[in-house]
């Protein structure tokens, strides 16, 4: 089916659902949200309980929500203070007022403050909250929950969003992208990147998360160089109650999960938790992963102290697929797996334990103290077929076969500590982070056709230690300086310190110590042209250290980026409109080559020297009836390498500027939401990835380092069925993606190598590609009985 025929069918449907609605009977409930203060407050949600509907303050503090006459539950929340809720008999069009209560202890204002912004904040960012999270969480992992946020695309090894995720923001990859889980850094301390297997089902413990574009606000662990990304975990439940809920779908995917809460025992304790179990076989052959995980939080309340203790972990297991598949074999059959050893598996077990006190000192004054312990360890088991006995410490006869298993053994800790000062015109947080992080890399062998004399089973053929030590202080204001105009600074040191001796697993010397030290300056400002506009303007500084693999490459230079942002939001009864424009400058920045190691799958990178991120970003809410809305997003980027030097041939090239690596520059996503009665809601999902380049010579070799744009369509259905015995009620879900059975490929890999041997005296370029095959078209459904 051709794109404009697509097109068509969407435009179609929506005139069918306007028309259909046009008749229906409606009232307008409007108002106001306030504090305790009388201000209004700016991007409060109001919301219809048990119901998809509902909308956010404009920045008067206003509110309006279009109603069928009769009873509803009308609930307002806002970050810093507790929801409130009320029963609203509508009869005739009404207007009402909602005055929230400020509270210390609410999670979202003690967790997570530090790292997030408010919405008014000269940030550019997005939010999801924990009933958008439940709408699609059918056990594929959070990249793939995020994949329709603006300049955002995600990928899966397996290719049908289970097991190893990947997610991209503006083009830049995992190991870019900060993410802090209740204000603990989760990102590996060593590579950088964020492992999502190891964390199976954690959206089902999410209560809400936020994604920054660009620098964003100051975070801990390592610089944010594309995006930042802050989770909040369950909130502090007031009532008892819990869930059961199974998941069944394409490629023998399940998953289930019991959740539990005791509400507030005492008025002063509560304690949840969670045990999840995911598998499925993957779209691609044999590709299969099986994810448990647990999570378990118990916490104390009082008017002025919160105390919080968490625990959450997960084990997994999965078969092979990070190699992906050569062009000849996509051809043949892209569900194939080349490998063929029975247990050519990744294993990992990871545990958190977390410990939250946050104390409310006065009206003004309030402390925070995060701590946190990761313990994590795990192997990933190969078979080599004729090997040199000089890659395994000549622990084998030259030629013979092995089965080795690579090892991490690791150990993080944090300390985060903070304090908030605020009064009506101003809010300032200050504070530090520090961490620590070991880890233990080594290679074992557990069987060969032929061990060389006096070795013996597990024997090590490479061992290697690091540490890494970060520091970290920051001060951030917000500041009123007249009604119109507010102002954000915020500054923050960071100091670094990485060792590492030993052998890689490829048996070279690998010998580290060296200290970084960033300043990391940020300012905005935000101009409130009157109720519905408002413009802001933002710059911020980063700087990051380098990770194993580039130190492994040789590189030990870090990266530098200076951040511009300006945007205009728009918001009204009916649209909620922002619009960002961005430019990114890197020194030194160190993009992904295309190639990947063969040994683990990871990326490598290399420095392009100087390089730039320009872009339009645009997203809206839009409410088009009673009973449609949708939630279009595009960005628009040029990113580029200036002045970008490859050899080619035997010859240093200047290829002047090339595009940056799987950086495409066009996303668009869109989200069409016809809701026809109270509980049920029918979602059209839409997604376009431009052309991306896997290498950054512009195709100076071949074309094998492009990846061709491509188009995908998903359809989500939630109904909810109330009941009045056992159950509070019974939601029943259903995915349908890629809807329109689109076979694309996402993500892929190229390399060159040089030719010296087909025409003696001459140097040929020679290159190839691995392509990542996403499935075709594929459903889950769930169902979730509440109580």
């Amino acid at each position: 089916m051709s794109f404009k025929k697509k097109v068509k069918i969407v435009a179609f449907l929506l005139v069918v659902f306007t028309t259909l609605t046009t008749n229906a009977q409606t009232l307008t409930l409007s108002g106001k949200v306030i504090d305790g203060n009388q201000e209004p407050l700016v991007g409060a949600t109001v919301a219809v309980r048990n119901q998809a509907k509902g909308t956010s303050t404009d920045f008067n503090g206003e509110f309006k929500l279009n109603l069928t006459k009769g009873t509803h539950i009308i609930e307002v929340s806002y970050v810093g203070f507790k929801t409130t809720s009320q029963e609203i008999d509508l009869t005739n069009n009404q207007q009402i007022t909602f005055q929230l209560i400020s509270n210390e202890t609410v999670l979202d204002e003690v967790l997570v403050s530090a790292v997030r912004v408010k919405a008014d904040a000269p940030v550019t960012h997005s939010n999801l909250t924990k009933k958008e999270i439940e709408k699609r969480n059918l056990g594929q992992d959070i990249p793939v929950l995020l994949n329709y946020l603006p300049s955002v695309t995600s990928s899966s090894d397996a290719g049908a969003g289970v097991g190893y995720t990947y997610i991209r923001v503006r083009g830049s990859d995992a190991t870019r992208v900060n993410v802090t889980i209740n204000g603990i850094p989760y990102n590996d301390a060593e590579s950088q990147g964020t492992f999502w297997v190891n964390m199976g089902d954690f959206a089902s413990s999410t209560q809400s998360l936020q994604l920054q574009r660009g620098v964003g606000t100051s975070t801990n662990g390592s610089g944010a160089f594309g995006a930042s990304l802050n989770i909040l975990t369950d909130a502090t439940s007031e009532e008892a109650g819990g869930e059961i809920s199974n998941t069944f779908g394409s490629y023998g995917t399940r998953k289930h999960t019991v959740k539990f809460t005791t509400g507030k025992l005492n008025d002063h304790f509560e304690f949840a938790g969670r045990l999840s179990n995911i598998y499925s076989d993957g779209y691609v052959d044999r590709a299969f992963t099986d994810l448990k995980s647990y999570f378990l939080q118990g916490s104390y309340t009082d008017d002025n102290t919160l105390i919080k203790a968490l625990v959450f972990g997960g084990k997994e297991k999965t078969y092979q697929a990070w190699y992906g598949l050569t062009p000849e074999e996509l051809a043949e059959n892209r569900r194939q797996n080349p490998y063929t050893y029975d247990n050519e598996t990744d294993n990992y077990w990871q545990d958190h334990y977390q410990l939250h006190w946050n104390e409310k000192l006065s009206e003004n004054w309030s402390t925070n103290i995060g701590l946190n312990y990761t313990r994590g360890k795990g192997y990933y088991e190969q078979f080599k077929g004729e090997s040199d006995a000089a890659d395994y410490d000549d622990l084998i006869v030259d030629g013979s076969d092995v089965i080795v298993r690579r090892w991490l053994d690791n150990h993080f800790y944090v300390a985060n500590v903070n304090a908030t000062y605020k009064n009506d015109k101003l809010e300032v947080i200050s504070g530090g982070s520090y961490s620590t992080y070991n880890n233990d890399h080594y290679g074992e062998i557990i069987w060969g056709s032929d061990l060389a004399p006096n070795t013996n089973i597990n024997d090590h053929y490479y061992d290697s230690t690091s540490e890494k030590q970060d520091w970290s202080v920051f001060s951030k204001a917000t500041f009123s300086l007249s009604n119109q105009f507010k102002a954000f600074i915020d500054l923050q040191g960071r100091f670094v310190n990485y060792q590492t001796k030993g052998l890689t697993s490829d048996r070279a010397p690998i010998d580290v110590d060296k200290d970084y030290n960033f300043f990391n300056p940020k300012f905005g400002l935000t101009y409130k042209i009157n109720d519905e506009h408002s413009l802001y303007a933002s710059y911020a500084k980063a700087n990051r250290e380098p990770n194993r693999n580039d130190f492994e490459g040789g590189n030990s230079q870090y990266e530098s980026l200076d951040d511009y942002e300006f945007g205009w939001r728009l918001t009204n009864k009916t649209v909620r409109l922002n619009t960002n424009v961005y430019y990114m400058d890197y020194q030194n920045q160190l993009i992904l080559t295309g190639a990947i190691d063969p040994n683990t799958g990871e990326p490598l990178r290399a420095s392009s020297g100087s390089s730039y991120r320009l872009g339009l970003e645009i997203d809206a809410d839009i409410t088009l009836s009673e009973q449609v809305s949708m939630r279009p997003n595009i960005a628009f980027s040029k990113n580029i390498n200036r002045n970008h030097h490859a050899e080619i041939d035997g010859e240093l090239q200047n290829l002047g500027d090339t595009p940056i690596t799987f950086s495409p520059d066009i996303i668009f996503g869109n989200a069409l939401v016809y809701q026809p009665v109270d509980n049920l809601q029918i979602a059209f999902l839409s997604k376009y990835v431009g052309k991306q380049f896997m290498s950054n010579l512009d195709s100076k070799v071949s074309d094998l380092d492009v990846l061709k744009g491509f188009f995908t369509s998903d359809l989500n259905i939630v109904y909810e069925i109330k009941t009045k015995k056992i159950f509070k009620s019974i939601v029943l879900t259903g995915l349908v993606n890629n809807i329109f059975n689109k076979e694309y490929v996402d993500r892929g890999y190229y390399y060159t190598y040089d030719d010296t041997w087909t025409t003696p005296g001459t140097t040929t370029t020679v290159d190839g590609a691995g392509y990542y095959p996403q499935a075709t078209r594929n459903f889950l459904v769930g169902a979730t009985l509440k109580f």
